[in-house]
C-alpha cells in the first residue's frame, strides 16, 4: 500500500452514540435520519458556498471537491453533532474530543498521547469558514486557560440536510411547548425562548466547569501519586507513613497501633499505585 493511502488513521470513521445511549427529540432522530440518508460530503452547499476567514470575513481559496478522508470524516461529525444539539440553546452539548472519539477520528501515539487534529482540522478549517457552524472559546479563570470550544450549529448546516430554517424554528417551539409543559406541571410560570435558550447555555456552561474542574483535580492528584510511586517503596512507603501520622490525632494512632498504621500505608501505596496508572473516565 503506498504512503499516500495509508498516511490517514481509520480511513472509514462512523459516529457511535455513547454508551448511555440517551433517547433523542424526535426532530434529532428525523435530521440524523436525513444525515444518514443524505451525503453531506457532497451536498451541492459544498460547492457553491465560498468559505470565509472567520476573524476578518475575507474569501479563501479551496479545491471545489473535499478530499475523501475529509468526507468521510465530516459524515461522521454532521451525526455527531446532531446526537449532541440541544434544540433550545442551538449548542452542540459535546467538547471536540468527545466528538472525535465518538467518531473514531483521535488518535494514540506509542507513548498514550492523544491527538484529535482530523476532527478539529475538520471543524476550524472547513466546517467554520463555510458557516455550518460557529465556535466560541471562553476563558477559564480557575485554570488560567481556554475551555474547549462551545460549537453552535447554524441554520446553513440543517440545510446540508434538506431541512428548512422553518422546520428549525418549529422544532424550537415544539421543544419550548415541551419545556413550559413540565415548568406548569411543577407549578412554575412559563419561558419565552430567548430565556430557555439562555438557561440552556447556562446549563451547559455551568457541566462545562464542574467537568473541567474535576478533570484537573484529577490529574493533580495522579501527578502526586506518580511523584510518590517513582520513589523507591521503602523511601515511598516512609512518605505515605509520615503523611498518615500528620493526619491522625495521637488518641487515633494509639488506637490503630502499629499493625494498624502499617495496614493504612500498604492501602495508600497500592491506591496510590493505582491512581499513578489510572486513566481520566472520558477516555
Amino acid at each position: 500500500m503506498s504512503f499516500r493511502k495509508s498516511y490517514v488513521y481509520n480511513q472509514n470513521p462512523t459516529f457511535t452514540p455513547p454508551k448511555n445511549n440517551k433517547r433523542r427529540p424526535y426532530f434529532i432522530c428525523f435530521a440524523m435520519k436525513k444525515a444518514s440518508e443524505i451525503d453531506v460530503a457532497r451536498c451541492e452547499l459544498n460547492y457553491v458556498i465560498q468559505p470565509k476567514n472567520v476573524k476578518t470575513g475575507i474569501p479563501l481559496k479551496r479545491y471545489r471537491r473535499l478530499n475523501e478522508h475529509r468526507a468521510s470524516a465530516m459524515r461522521a461529525m454532521v451525526l455527531a453533532m446532531l446526537y449532541h444539539f440541544n434544540i433550545s440553546s442551538q449548542l452542540v452539548q459535546a467538547s471536540v474530543e468527545q466528538l472525535s472519539d465518538e467518531c473514531g477520528l483521535s488518535t494514540l501515539s506509542k507513548i498514550g498521547n492523544k491527538s484529535i487534529t482530523r476532527a478539529s482540522r475538520l471543524i476550524t478549517q472547513f466546517m467554520e469558514p463555510m458557516g455550518f457552524v460557529t465556535c466560541k472559546k471562553i476563558w477559564d479563570r480557575v485554570l488560567g486557560n481556554y475551555m474547549p470550544k462551545m460549537i453552535t450549529l447554524t441554520p446553513l448546516f440543517f440545510m446540508l440536510l434538506n431541512i428548512s430554517e422553518k422546520q428549525l424554528i418549529n422544532a424550537k417551539n415544539q421543544q419550548l411547548g415541551w419545556i413550559n409543559k413540565n415548568l406548569i406541571i411543577k407549578g412554575l410560570k412559563p419561558i419565552s425562548a430567548i430565556e430557555a435558550q439562555r438557561r440552556a447555555k447556562d446549563t451547559q456552561m455551568r457541566n462545562l466547569f464542574k467537568y473541567r474542574i474535576s478533570k484537573h483535580n484529577f490529574y493533580k492528584k495522579r501527578k502526586h501519586a506518580q511523584r510518590i510511586i517513582a520513589l523507591d517503596e521503602k523511601e515511598a512507603r516512609q512518605k505515605i507513613l509520615r503523611a498518615l501520622v500528620g493526619k491522625y490525632s495521637i488518641s487515633e494512632l494509639t488506637k490503630l497501633g502499629p499493625s494498624g498504621l502499617k495496614k493504612q500505608v500498604n492501602i495508600s501505596y497500592y491506591y496510590l499505585k493505582k491512581i499513578a496508572t489510572n486513566t481520566y473516565p472520558d477516555n
